[in-house]
């Protein structure tokens, strides 16, 4: 097709889906099954209108656009956290980003070799690149409101906000043992000291400082100049603050961008719990404080003024959610539909064998193992072990590979395993997401109405 027909196609594709919304969102199906679909109907299985491949040449621009999306999304996931840090769900969440995570990389690497008969880095390296959970395509499982303290949905965020940088040394050990000429000492040093702790602690710890500092920083000097307009390039100076500066640390910049919204969400706290604003709408009946961002109005910016502190952080938070979300949605987007034309031609038996046993078993068991001192009610625990959905997160953990000496024979199996567990776990786990929420809503209803009964 020629530039404006694809045009023309894009936006056709966009309002139908935003028209057809609401009756997406009640389906078995979610919006980014149907840009998943939208690829395949015009990759080359079907009408052969274009052709993609993830390969080492095409890898430097997923990378870019991968890389763009999951900041962008770790930000937004991160300040949409705002239940405080000794609310169960974090503790959950960091269970499943680091004993779970490690239990998911150790059961595809033992699997991939012995059932495929890969060697153990390449194996590795797969298992890497396989196991971060996606924090844009699990939106209808993950915190879509900062008034949101459900317990499974805060785990399952916090979780996608964490993994996307903690599996990320375990690629680096891989593509280290894959590319080195011999394996000594100094290698399993570095990756020790600089890979896996320091790329941790300093990733979140700075991101967390820079969000912080700078949101406090910023929302002052708003406020004392009593400026309303736009603030988000604010927020996206923050993004690039903590990720840039993270990884020119070697710290994880993907850690980072979620400690960043973190620390971004604690300014709002603060300045709220400091500060009262009575508005009868939105004020939580329990004492708390309502978000701030819910008490500011887009139609009133330019009369309302910006004469309160809540006011401000209200106005920073909101537009830093905006801007976040349209961002984050567009290349989430548009990636999977770039997912749908690359999948018919790459699909593969391992890649849908990987598949099977990753959503079946390897995931579920590492979850249950890692929450087993929890004490959380088993139905909680089976859909945590279900809800790992893959995506933007192994994409650019794919690209990261390829531009990084892993490239032949061995980039093309392992891209065409990658690529096929991502698109199976977009649709598999779209069509399972809806009927499940609509069960486990109705057994928190149904378990609410038996204690008031009793």
């Amino acid at each position: 097709m020629g530039y404006f027909a694809w045009i023309i196609f894009i936006g056709a594709l966009l309002v139908v889906t935003s028209m057809a919304a609401g009756v997406i969102r009640r389906g078995p199906i979610t919006s980014f099954a149907v840009y998943l679909a939208a690829g395949v109907a015009v990759g080359p299985a079907l009408l052969g209108l274009a052709r993609v491949s993830f390969d080492h040449d095409n890898a430097g621009w997923l990378r870019a656009v991968t890389e763009t999306g999951l900041v962008v999304s770790l930000f937004i996931t991160g300040l949409k956290l705002r239940v405080p840090f000794r609310h169960g769900g974090w503790l959950t969440a960091a269970r499943l980003a680091v004993p779970g995570m490690l239990l998911t990389i150790a059961g595809i690497t033992v699997f991939v070799h012995l059932a495929l008969g890969w060697a153990w880095p390449l194996a590795l390296a797969l298992a890497a690149i396989l196991s971060p959970t996606d924090p844009v395509l699990a939106s209808l499982v993950s915190v879509d409101d900062a008034r949101d303290d459900d317990a499974l949905r805060v785990a399952l965020s916090g979780e996608a906000g964490l993994n996307d940088g903690t599996a990320l040394p375990f690629l680096l050990l891989a593509l280290g043992l894959l590319t080195a000429s011999e394996v000594g000492a100094d290698l399993w040093l570095r990756w020790l000291g600089v890979d896996l702790a320091w790329n941790w602690l300093a990733g979140i710890g700075l991101g967390f400082a820079i969000g912080w500092l700078v949101g406090y920083a910023g929302t002052h000097m708003r406020h004392v100049t009593q400026d309303v307009a736009p603030s988000d390039f604010l927020a996206l100076g923050i993004m690039a603050l903590a990720y840039g500066g993270a990884e020119l640390l070697h710290a994880s910049g993907f850690l980072a961008a979620f400690g960043a919204g973190v620390g971004l969400r604690r300014v709002e706290l603060r300045v709220a719990a400091q500060h009262s604003v009575e508005n009868d709408d939105d004020t939580p009946t329990d004492g708390s404080t309502a978000p701030a961002e819910l008490l500011v109005r887009p139609n009133e910016r330019s009369t309302a003024g910006n004469d309160h502190p809540v006011q401000t952080v209200g106005w920073v938070v909101s537009d830093a959610l905006s801007f976040g979300d349209t961002i984050e949605r567009l290349i989430g987007a548009l990636l999977v539909f770039v997912v749908g034309l690359a999948v018919l031609p790459a699909v593969s038996w391992d890649g849908a064998l990987v598949a099977l046993v990753l959503f079946m078993g390897i995931r579920p068991v590492s979850v249950w193992l890692s929450t087993v001192r929890d004490r959380l009610p088993w139905q909680r625990r089976l859909l945590l072990g279900w809800f790992g959905i893959r995506g933007l997160g192994s994409l650019n953990y794919l690209a990261y590979a390829l531009t990084h000496g892993l490239a032949g024979r061995e980039g093309d199996d392992l891209a065409t395993i990658v690529v096929t567990v991502v698109a199976l776990s977009i649709f598999v786990h779209g069509v399972s997401t809806t009927p499940l929420m609509t069960w486990r809503g109705e057994l928190l209803e149904r378990r609410e109405r038996d204690s008031g009964i009793r």
